[in-house]
């Protein structure tokens, strides 16, 4: 197993030093869910959510997320992303709303935080916008799928 990268030798909370690391292409994606009751889903699909489009303001929110991760998460580092893709599928059958966010970043760092906490941020904010019909939606779980780049390489769940 390998050693825990933000801690010291003293066992203290570190950031980890990436300076010396070299750029690379780097991808991350994470994918999440939210589930609701059917009432709930048809709300969204008709577009008659009071608050408005919910899938607008959770993409929206999913990369603003994503490009301030390192303002939610205290050691991880600011990232001048390239690319953050959000996508929604509906699953009637199960009342669902699949969330997955894609990051990108060429850069000594990978963005699997971004890319978790994007998927995060939209699931929450399809909450948000749907509590007032449905205070019973599960969120999540969140998940890692997949990332590439940097000297950990590849890795699929």
């Amino acid at each position: 197993m390998n050693e825990l990268s933000h801690l010291d030798d003293k066992g203290n909370a570190s950031m980890v030093d990436v300076g010396e690391k070299s750029n690379t292409k780097r991808v991350a994606i994470a994918i999440g869910s939210v589930s609701m009751t059917r009432e709930t889903l048809e709300v969204i699909l008709s577009g008659n959510n009071k608050k408005g489009d919910v899938f607008s303001v959770a993409k929206i929110a999913g990369i603003q997320a994503a490009k301030n991760c390192s303002q939610l998460i205290p050691l991880c580092h600011p990232l001048m992303l390239t690319s953050v893709k959000l996508d929604f599928t509906i699953e009637e059958d199960k009342c669902k709303i699949a969330i997955k966010a894609e990051c990108k970043v060429n850069g000594p760092t990978g963005v699997e935080m971004e890319a978790l906490t994007a998927v995060s941020v939209a699931g929450l904010t399809i909450y948000d916008m749907c509590k007032a019909v449905d205070k019973e939606m599960i969120v999540g779980p969140f998940v890692l799928q997949e990332k590439s780049g940097g000297k950990s390489g590849h890795f699929a769940r």
